[in-house]
């Protein structure tokens, strides 16, 4: 017969635990009999007493059943149960030695009694308890009817009574406690499936998952994490920013800490690559990642976690435009007739009735057809020239005379100032590269530069730089506001235009135009704060080359 039934293992450990204490409490009562039953001690010695041997007998099988419950463990009730009878057998031959009830060791049942209603079944505890009430009882009649004495009967039954209620109290109690053990491990279990289980979708799953403290020190990253992330290595313990190329990261994440929001932020990892320290990775491409924030909420937020939900979107964003690039090679098709031929028309047509009509209202109306007809021809030009893919040129191209003359050409456009522009120092670099394209690209780049920029001087900035893997960039940043996030995540597509005058074409373009030769154009939330002042920049949009030339 079991203890108990459908018991888990670490409910049987317990009771198990339980068993020893109660071993070594039956230890520790049978020295204490042996000293004040077991022995007389005088002023002519220490004499033994008629219970010496049954305080003896006492202690050797309470030490005899603290070694069987150690190297035993089997048998649980029947262990229990002979331990109960032995402690019932000693104390009763022990009660009737003192004397009877008058002697007061009738309490010395309550060990026993609790130890049966903490570890043994309810019938097996009141069974214990039963057995030494009619003991009580018993030995009270004998004396009534063998010894001709009063007894105190009444005192006998109300411990009987005692014994029963605390058996019956205890043994709920004991009840009620392994049931809130077994619980607490049965949730306990499924705790660790559940974890199991999240360590299985988290390492399965394709967007990367960082967990970080809030002093930047990350404390697990999922494989896809890893691979976006470009590291090989344990991660446990760096900080956020001390790895080559992922400032960016960090700085996004220093930000939501200040002030959290829900939206996504948009940051670019580059490549890296290092000898020694605990993270040594690379990548070939710069990463474009959609950065989510949430808080964990722990102990009120002391111990200070964040989750870091990472999603690579380069593909994403290349598959949609590649898409668009479909729709639009179809419809380049039938531009040429189904459109030019009609807005060639509507020019010409705009051009003779501007010679005939000369009212205030009438040149107003015209004007307002021909710029929407120059729009739409733009628009059609821009298209048009995103089908004609030219190969890239071979020819190195020196940056710094490339770019003074660019600068010169631009100024003279716009009529800036000449120190309004900032062009950093090149050095010898070459890249490959071809000039007319670099020419459109950058154009479009400042023009946008200079709708935003104060005007001041170096407000504008177009500089080389080489990132942790060597490669040349051009950056180019202006010290107006920066793009939000919900406009970078669209700033590359197709039509997407927040500017009332505008195609949507230009940066896409631009785009288009660096992977034709080779290169990337992205934009970046870095900027060089030591160059541009008390104003502040929030981004720049960075040109980056295939390789050294």
């Amino acid at each position: 017969m079991a203890p108990r039934q459908a018991i888990s293992r670490e409910a049987r450990s317990t009771l198990w635990r339980s068993l020893q204490t109660f071993n070594v409490t039956r230890i520790v009562i049978a020295l204490v009999l042996m000293l004040y039953l077991g022995l007389d001690i005088g002023d002519d010695g220490v004499h033994a007493t008629p219970s010496t041997e049954a305080c003896l007998v006492y202690l050797a099988a309470a030490l005899a059943f603290a070694a069987v419950g150690t190297w035993w463990k089997r048998r649980f009730v029947l262990q229990l149960g002979v331990q109960v009878a032995v402690d019932l057998a000693v104390i009763s031959a022990l009660y009737l030695a003192a004397g009877g009830m008058r002697s007061g060791l009738a309490i010395l049942y309550l060990f026993p009694l609790a130890g049966a209603a903490i570890l043994a079944p309810l019938l097996l505890a009141l069974f214990s308890a039963s057995v030494a009430t009619l003991f009580l009882l018993a030995e009270s009649v004998w004396q009534v009817f063998m010894q001709e004495r009063q007894p105190p009967l009444m005192q006998a039954g109300l411990y009987g009574a005692a014994f029963f209620a605390g058996v019956l109290l205890v043994n709920r109690l004991a009840a009620r406690l392994i049931k809130q053990e077994e619980l607490a491990s049965q949730r306990g279990t499924d705790l660790h499936v559940q974890q199991l289980i999240n360590q299985i979708v988290i390492a399965d799953v394709g967007d990367g998952i960082l967990v970080v403290g809030d002093n930047g020190v990350v404390f697990t990253a999922n494989p896809a994490a890893r691979r976006m992330l470009g590291l090989a290595g344990e991660v446990a313990g760096f900080r956020l920013g001390e790895g080559p190329g992922m400032e960016p990261l960090a700085q996004a994440f220093t930000a939501w800490l200040r002030a959290p929001v829900d939206g996504a932020v948009f940051v670019t990892v580059k490549p890296y690559q290092e000898t020694e320290g605990l993270l040594r990775g690379r990548r070939d491409q710069p990463a474009h990642l959609k950065l989510r924030f949430a808080r964990v909420d722990t102990l009120g937020g002391t111990l200070g976690r964040s989750v870091v939900f990472m999603q690579d979107v380069s593909a994403i964003e290349n598959q949609a435009q590649q898409l668009k690039l479909a729709s639009m090679g179809r419809l380049t098709a039938s531009i040429a007739h189904e459109v030019r031929n009609p807005l060639s028309a509507i020019g010409h047509a705009t051009a003779l009735l501007a010679e005939d009509l000369h009212g205030p209202a009438e040149v107003r109306l015209l004007k307002i057809v021909g710029d929407n007809v120059a729009r739409v021809n733009r628009m059609v030009e821009d298209i048009l020239q995103l089908s004609r893919k030219v190969q890239p040129n071979g020819e190195p191209l020196q940056l710094a005379p490339f770019l003074a003359e660019l600068k010169a050409e631009f100024c003279e456009i716009h009529g800036l100032a000449d120190d309004i522009v900032y062009i950093g120092d090149a050095a010898r670099s070459s890249v490959r590269f071809d000039p007319l394209h670099l020419h459109e690209v950058l154009l479009n780049l400042l023009g946008n530069a200079v709708r935003y920029a104060s005007h001041q001087p170096n407000s504008i900035r177009v500089f080389p730089a080489r990132d942790a893997a060597g490669r040349i960039e051009l950056h180019v940043q202006d010290d107006g506001p920066g793009i939000t996030p919900e406009v970078r995540a669209h700033l590359f597509e197709p039509f997407y235009t927040t500017s009332s005058k505008g195609t949507g074409l230009g940066l896409y373009l631009a785009r288009e135009l660096c992977l034709n030769n080779d290169a990337k154009l992205d934009y970046e939330y870095r900027f060089d704060a030591a160059a541009m002042g008390p104003r502040k920049a929030s981004g720049r949009f960075v040109i980056s080359f295939a390789q050294p030339a």
